[in-house]
């Protein structure tokens, strides 16, 4: 099966059982600070997870682009991946663990669907500890399905309950919504390594392809799991992994969806014989096709040393010198990725509506790169004289000459020499280059704040947004959004430096959107009213056919502030706000301004 028609069933059997299909969101989070990229199909669906009601529906599901670099370090074996595609299902207040399970079981091994022998299925589900209870309920589901294909799911046989480790997802930080989760894994028939193998294991055997979240506990600031009012199911299938163990293959590069790309680089780096580089070639497919779709993505996001930008360009440059040592001639990196827009335009059209950018900002990059490598080259070979180069010595590599620290660690590696990463991200904080990648959290994805002090600022983005547009114009349009509980970050076109008055005009708008209390209501309706209605379908894309539109208006004279297509969460009534202000105005990139400002301060 491949993986066009293994998309095609996924949809097809949840939209059967009730489920609303909605698209595919961003690459880049909307107003969550947690992370840099979507790394699970439930980042968009934050506030709906939290309690807000969905336009589509209770049950949803979607195959949602990814991007996640905390398994970076194992890219290049058999299985793991920067870039990905995740089908997933949700049930918001609805079903849970024994419909999920049950459809789970279906999808799998049913004969219109995937048609999986059910013997070659393992399962793991939560041992239990001091906080929750061991998932005997979903043991008990697991069996209840094996047994209707005549099979005996004996504990630590067929079904392992594990620890939170391997069994638990969330919360993202200290507190929020959490819960266990069950496992399916597929057996590739390989020996096991050890007698004690099992799934969950390394060895390649088992191979994980789908995760049931159950979220059924709210974790607070004591460390206490209370049981949640709305519980969830958040559901994860890897398109890539699922597709090679449908297609016999013991590695997701072997299948239709790596195969003209890995053909493109062996192509154009004169690699003839059989014995080429495997894991490279792995690597640089992997990596390309991560930065084509980063680069893609519609909130047109360049290399750059900070945030999303440094993981982009840090990718680019593992690439290239990758390139480099399998031989490669310079300038080539553009036209495999050419053959990734190739490969994905049809479902991903945003890939061929930004190839221009793209190929540009690729090109672009690699002439920075090539300039400043021999430069690097020799001052990294000065540092390695002594056999030791120190955090410090790392951190001028990367600000000097745009070393990433992962390259001057594998430069270094293959020189004998070991760098403390500790000392090199201290020298990057004290910079403050850091930024948002000072703690590994920033990779690992979960629920965004949805404090009060975070929704107070959401909806001052709106007012923002609105307030913008009367001063600068109806060009000023939502580019991106970040938002902390002490600020927000609102990123928007515009190609010229905002005056002092203007800044000062923007203000006063939203201060006296304030002082007259003005309200905020939703209405959920057709896409096509919500336009109609002349709302702001910004993040449009991630909602479906209806949507929610957030209106901020005079209760008494029906004057309309701002109206805009978005998820939630707002206050009712901005008054909430106390107070608007503008801290700075400054460049993000070309044609793009930021402001930051905060709310109920002095």
């Amino acid at each position: 099966m491949k993986a066009e028609e293994l998309r095609k069933k996924y949809l097809d059997f949840f939209k059967s059982h009730g489920h609303a299909i909605i698209p595919s969101a961003s690459l880049i989070p909307e107003n969550d600070p947690t992370v840099l990229f979507t790394t699970a199909g439930m980042h968009p669906l934050v506030p709906f997870l939290l309690g807000e009601t969905h336009p589509a529906g209770k049950r949803l599901a979607n195959i949602q682009k990814c991007i996640r670099t905390t398994d970076i370090e194992e890219v290049g074996d058999s299985w793991h991946l920067t870039f990905f595609e995740m089908l997933g299902n949700w049930s918001l207040g609805d079903y849970f663990k024994k419909e999920a399970i049950e459809m789970s079981w279906e999808f799998l091994t049913g004969k219109n669907w995937l048609g999986i022998d059910p013997e070659k299925i393992y399962v793991t589900v939560f041992e239990g500890d001091n906080d929750a209870p061991r998932d005997e309920e979903s043991i008990s589901f697991w069996q209840e399905q094996y047994k209707k294909s005549g099979m005996d799911a004996r504990l630590d046989e067929r079904i392992f309950a594990l620890p939170k480790k391997d069994n638990w997802w969330g919360p993202a930080g200290e507190t929020g919504p959490c819960g266990p989760d069950t496992e399916m894994f597929y057996d590739t028939g390989k020996i096991k390594c050890l007698p004690s193998c099992r799934p969950g294991c390394g060895c390649g055997k088992y191979v994980e392809i789908w995760n049931d979240v159950f979220m059924e506990f709210n974790k607070t600031k004591e460390g206490r799991f209370i049981p949640l009012k709305q519980k969830n199911v958040d559901t994860g299938m890897g398109l890539e992994r699922t597709s090679a163990v449908l297609q016999g293959y013991d590695s997701v590069y072997k299948t239709e969806l790596f195969n003209p790309i890995i053909k493109k680089i062996i192509e154009l780096a004169f690699i003839r014989n059989e014995t080429y580089p495997e894991q490279k070639i792995r690597l640089i497919a992997d990596h390309t096709r991560a930065v084509v779709f980063i680069l893609g993505d519609n909130k047109m996001i360049v290399p750059a040393n900070i945030e999303q930008g440094y993981i982009l360009r840090r990718l680019i440059r593992i690439t290239l010198r990758t390139l480099k040592q399998i031989g490669s001639p310079d300038f080539v990196l553009d036209k495999i990725a050419k053959t990734v827009i190739d490969t994905y335009k049809k479902n991903y059209p945003e890939l061929q509506k930004n190839e221009s950018f793209i190929l540009e900002q690729l090109q672009k990059e690699e002439k920075i790169f090539i300039r400043t490598l021999e430069k690097g080259l020799k001052e990294f070979n000065k540092m390695a004289r002594d056999k030791k180069i120190t955090g410090k010595e790392a951190f001028i590599l990367f600000s000097t000459y745009g070393f990433p620290f992962e390259m001057t660690r594998d430069l270094a590696k293959e020189s004998g020499i070991e760098i403390n990463p500790a000392e090199f991200k201290k020298e990057y904080e004290n910079h403050q280059k850091m930024s948002r990648l000072a703690t590994e959290v920033r990779f690992k994805g979960g629920l965004a704040d949805h404090t009060e002090k975070t929704t107070k600022l959401h909806t001052a983005t709106h007012l923002l947004q609105a307030a913008l547009r009367k001063v600068l114009g109806n060009h000023v349009c939502q580019k991106g959004s970040n938002i902390t509980s002490e600020r927000l970050r609102f990123d928007f076109s515009h190609d010229k430096k905002m005056t002092a008055e203007q800044i000062n005009e923007t203000e006063i708008l939203i201060n006296q959107a304030i002082m007259r209390a003005f309200a905020v209501k939703f209405e959920e309706m057709s896409l096509d009213d919500a336009k109609n209605s002349g709302a702001l379908g910004l993040f449009e894309h991630k909602y479906g056919d209806r949507v929610k539109v957030y209106t901020i208006y005079d209760e008494k004279t029906g004057e309309v502030f701002s109206r805009e297509v978005c998820g939630g969460p707002h206050v009712n009534n901005v008054k909430e706000l106390k107070n608007f202000r503008i801290i700075k105005e400054e460049a993000s990139s070309a044609g793009i301004r930021r402001i930051k400002a905060v709310v109920g301060k002095n």
